[in-house]
């Protein structure tokens, strides 16, 4: 035993001369200021007029205010005179404002962001703080009165007329009188869980209502918001003393009862309540999960003489859908034509009610693309398809009634991205089918309020955006901006560099997006990031317009990585199969797709090290990522999954039936949920997770990641957890998560040591 003792302690003290190991690398904090310049309101500044949003004028002219390397600068266009020029002079607007306010402002610097064209063409007036400032733009003089503001509550929606604002009070819908002030209770019978258009899906509530008011201003489409046997949400606060309980309808998959609406036209006449003559209808649409979408009343539309209210009743699974077209005055309802799928249907906000022509404009995917048919109103019979072929219509942007001519976005028509927006116009018949903008990129556009003429922005995820002035043929009248990034290349930016990749099946494209460190090096091995969100509603890479910076990607990839996103199969903008691979199966994630494109970038690229792999996300990306090194622990060694839906059954009912189905329990005790739940795959850990979530998250309740937890717990797994209390759900840019990212990559993927609690001189909470 001592001769034992004495030989290992020979053997421990000589090793290190003869197996020296290398001195582990170090990150400093000059490494991380580096990364830290490529974050988006560093990269922002950098970035001249890519930015240029018309205001139209009713003389048909615009202005947009334009970001130059000295501020910014307010310019007046003339689609008829084919002109572009400043609104003002800047110097002399700078000299008589500083003059009446006291004060000294520079010229491209002024202290407004927006501006109103007064009806005599020769001053403009704007508000600065508490005064209210008009200035002559002939002769330069200002004056300045104390701003009388109209009585303003974001959580009131203002009629056409702008007579009215309609809001909630004590469950029940209210108007107040915008010149007078006077309140005008609408409803009588609103309580606690049955209140008229209550604006709460659960995992997003606010309190503005959910309506839509009729084009005269007469009525108001709306519903009874029916939560009655709803379950309830719990979270409570974090401070000393008591916490503070908050409490709501959160409806899951499992529940027998959801939220239901009970549609009603409300008439200011009287005022008069008119119950729509058909049972409740599920809390769902064809735009997105529930029934507030973008802003406003989902699958709702009155005609221009409000005469007809048309709406689409949903299933609760996202399966079927009906257009039916109402009779406001009686409530009676009749059924128009109905569309029933396998999977979900969506519609994307483009069907259109055509009263004057007694037809409907309908969307469906029924030939496996996006694409618009025509219907009459009164049969409900197919009068014509629009649109064909292996691409989609993306949105309706304008209807030309008296020229039977729509004007829509869409993708994947033209020679290569698909993902890129292009504008088009159609007869109804379905002829003379053009493209209005030419170039190979993706385009933003704004239409004029006549028709006429149209700003295109056009740009690629490594080219800056050119925006131009075109008419209602896509003829280019005039070039407005062309961005200036010279200054954000100084700085040792990079663009991301796009890829094309098969997918899973050995066949399909999946595309996107490279990031390299700036003093990038092909003769070492760089560890590979995924940054992904799964969707199904969106993907990794989103829009392909340009963006100096997207999340911190191009960040962390200049800390000694290669980060990619990549749009994998399940996500949008696609035919309908690529969107609905793995419907019922959410814990697929796009993963397979992920990984053999990562494979794929790293067989054309040496200077990748596969066997050194990553991910991180937030929200679908927190549920993916965990699920990725979980699923797939013998590729991927390190995650980061934030704020992640992990089990879909402790998520939004709306959510998980559109996507996984509705819950069916087997006799054995298990469910169609199961294979989407990432608590069960907790003991398959190898490598380094870190899960953060925040403990007042109102839309993914942190009870998600608890459950993971539990499960690592016993299964006897090592992970890093951290809880954000008090947050919702989008801390994923906070400086310390940032900051905790970057180090558990930076040691775990790299093998560096990161400095010590670096702090972020920029990036505000």
């Amino acid at each position: 035993m001592r001769y034992s003792a004495l030989f290992v302690a020979t053997f421990v003290a000589t090793a290190p001369a003869t197996a020296q190991q290398a001195p582990q690398r170090a990150l400093t904090a000059e490494d991380y200021a580096r990364a830290e310049q490529f974050l988006g309101q560093n990269t922002g500044r950098f970035v001249f007029g890519a930015s240029v949003r018309p205001n139209w004028l009713e003389s048909g002219r615009f202005w947009y205010r334009n970001t130059i390397p000295e501020g910014a600068e307010f310019v007046m266009v003339d689609p008829e005179g084919r002109t572009r020029a400043r609104a003002f002079d800047h110097e002399r607007l700078a000299a008589a404002l500083s003059e009446a306010a006291d004060t000294t402002y520079e010229p491209f610097d002024l202290p407004f962001r927006t501006f109103h064209l007064e009806a005599d063409g020769r001053s403009i007036s704007f508000d600065v703080g508490s005064q209210h400032y008009t200035c002559d733009i002939e002769d330069y003089r200002c004056t300045g009165e104390r701003a009388e503001r109209q009585r303003t509550d974001r959580n009131a929606i203002t009629s056409p007329d702008g007579k009215y604002a309609a809001f909630i009070r004590d469950y029940n819908l209210w108007v107040r009188d915008t010149e007078t002030g006077d309140e005008t209770q609408l409803t009588t019978d609103g309580i606690e869980d049955f209140g008229y258009a209550t604006n709460n899906a659960g995992w997003a509530r606010s309190d503005r209502p959910v309506l839509l008011w009729s084009p005269d201003s007469r009525m108001i489409a709306t519903f009874q918001h029916d939560g009655r046997g709803v379950g309830e949400m719990y979270m409570v606060s974090t401070n000393v003393g008591h916490p503070r309980l908050e409490a709501w309808k959160y409806p899951l998959p499992e529940d027998t009862v959801i939220f239901r609406i009970h549609r009603v036209v409300i008439h200011l006449e009287g005022p008069r309540v008119v119950r729509l003559q058909m049972p409740p209808d599920q809390h769902r649409s064809t735009v997105c999960d529930h029934i507030a979408c973008r802003g406003r009343f989902a699958d709702v539309e009155w005609s221009a003489d409000g005469s007809q209210l048309a709406f689409v009743s949903t299933s609760r699974d996202h399966k079927h859908s009906a257009l039916r077209v109402a009779n406001p005055e009686t409530g009676a309802v009749r059924d128009v034509l109905e569309e029933t799928v396998e999977t979900f249907f969506e519609s994307g906000a483009n069907w259109r009610l055509l009263a004057e022509s007694n037809e409907v404009l309908w969307y469906s995917h029924r030939s496996n693309w996006g694409h618009l048919y025509l219907y009459d109103l009164d049969s409900g019979r197919l009068k014509n398809q629009i649109t064909s072929g292996d691409w989609n219509v993306l949105s309706l942007v304008r209807i030309d009634d008296e020229g039977r001519t729509l004007y829509f976005t869409g993708v994947g028509r033209e020679p290569g991205d698909p993902y890129f927006r292009y504008l088009y116009r159609v007869q109804m018949d379905g002829s003379d089918l053009a493209l209005l903008t030419p170039d190979s990129a993706d385009h933003t556009t704004t239409l004029a309020p006549s028709g006429r003429h149209f700003v295109d922005s056009y740009s690629t995820p490594d080219t800056p955006p050119i925006t131009v002035l075109r008419d209602a043929s896509g003829r280019k009248l005039l070039d407005l901006e062309e961005a200036d990034i010279s200054q954000l290349l100084a700085t040792g930016w990079t663009p991301p560099i796009p890829f094309t990749v098969k997918a899973r099946d050995g066949v399909t494209d999946l595309y996107g997006l490279m990031y390299r460190p700036t003093d990038f090096d092909p003769s070492k091995k760089y560890p590979i990031i995924n940054n992904n969100y799964p969707g199904p509603q969106s993907g990794s890479v989103g829009r392909r317009s340009f963006s100096a910076s997207r999340g911190d990607t191009r960040a962390l990839a200049e800390l000694g990585f290669i980060v990619v996103q990549l749009d994998a199969m399940g996500t949008p903008n696609r035919s309908k199969s690529f969107h609905e691979t793995w419907y019922g199966n959410m814990g697929d994630n796009g993963l397979p797709d992920q990984i053999t494109g990562m494979k794929q970038l790293a067989e054309r690229h040496p200077w990748i090290d596969i066997d050194r792999a990553g991910i991180y996300g937030h929200s679908g990306g927190g549920f993916s990522s965990a699920d990725a090194i979980m699923r797939y622990p013998d590729f991927f060694k390190v995650a980061v999954s934030q704020a992640g839906n992990h089990d879909n059954r402790n998520y939004e009912d709306d959510w998980g039936e559109k996507w996984q189905g509705l819950l069916v329990e087997n006799e054995d005790g298990t469910t169609n949920y199961d294979n989407q739940a990432n608590q069960l795959l907790a003991e398959n850990l190898k490598g380094k997770l870190l899960i953060a979530h925040g403990t007042m998250d109102g839309n993914v309740p942190y009870y998600n990641t608890l459950l993971v937890v539990n499960e690592l717990i016993a299964a006897n797994k090592d992970f890093d957890f951290i809880l954000f209390p008090n947050r919702g759900h989008g801390f994923g840019r906070e400086p310390y998560m940032t900051r905790r990212r970057w180090d558990y990559f930076v040691r775990h993927l790299m093998g560096a040591m990161p400095p010590v609690e670096y702090e972020f001189q920029a990036q505000g909470r």
